[in-house]
């Protein structure tokens, strides 16, 4: 089993899906967690379930990201593990995507991620290891993916030059990129249900391990990129995706 024994951690958008998983797992494996999100009662719920703290912060509000990093300077003093896991996902086609929806999805899975990072860089101890949530659709180009996509490709380019410029101070900074996972993410897209059904039964036959993966998968390996196991891995996109990324012309 993964230790992080003696270890503070960060997990925004903790309060569910892949960011609730992995907030589990890193206290399990004994570090002590904060967990971050927009919606104070799941928020609360969540912090209650797992039996660690949270911070109410919104990753697109610039304002509550400065009271995080304030908070965790105060509170939790230096930080050994930051996963930047919040994000939202919404699927249109190029031509039918509004500008509302193109900044909403930016604001988070990008421009929130790179300001978490800087604002909690001076609470991060040498050393520190920090794990961004992209997703292959960074690469995939799926139809109706494309502020969703390049959102992640971003980030997965900011992993890269952050991995460059705080190796001096020791903090690795990987990515990972799952594929199809079973999170309620797909029921806030604002597809309707049958839509997303018909949509998850395609995609799955596409996988060629034919099955979605779940949170807790996703969550041991950023534990494991947390871990001081993974001492000598930084600036890297590791995909978990069923063999997805593969993507075999013939099967």
């Amino acid at each position: 089993m993964t230790d992080l024994t003696g270890k503070t951690a960060i997990v925004t958008g903790g309060n569910s899906g892949i960011g609730y998983a992995t907030a589990k797992k890193l206290s399990e494996s004994g570090a002590k967690v904060l967990i971050t999100g927009r919606r104070e009662d799941a928020l609360e719920k969540a912090s209650n379930e797992l039996g660690v703290s949270a911070f109410v912060a919104d990753q697109s509000d610039l304002a509550a990201t400065d009271r995080l990093a304030s908070y965790a300077r105060t509170e939790l003093g230096p930080i050994d593990i930051l996963f930047i896991n919040a994000g939202v996902f919404s699927a249109a086609p190029i031509e039918q995507l509004s500008e509302t929806q193109f900044d909403a999805i930016m604001d988070i899975n990008f421009k929130g991620a790179f300001f978490t990072l800087q604002k909690l860089l001076p609470v991060l101890r040498d050393g520190a290891s920090v794990i961004n949530l992209s997703s292959i659709n960074a690469y995939t180009g799926m139809p109706n993916t494309a502020v969703y996509g390049a959102s992640k490709a971003a980030l997965n380019s900011l992993t890269r030059t952050a991995a460059s410029e705080l190796a001096p101070r020791g903090i690795r900074v990987n990515a990972v990129n799952p594929g199809p996972v079973q999170t309620e993410i797909f029921g806030k897209s604002g597809l309707p249900p049958e839509a997303i059904q018909e949509f998850a039964s395609a995609l799955q036959q596409r996988i060629p391990l034919k099955r979605f993966g779940n949170a807790e998968e996703v969550a041991s390996l950023v534990a494991f990129l947390a871990s001081d196991e993974a001492g000598f891995i930084t600036g890297a996109e590791i995909n978990i995706d069923g063999g997805t990324n593969v993507n075999p012309i013939l099967s």
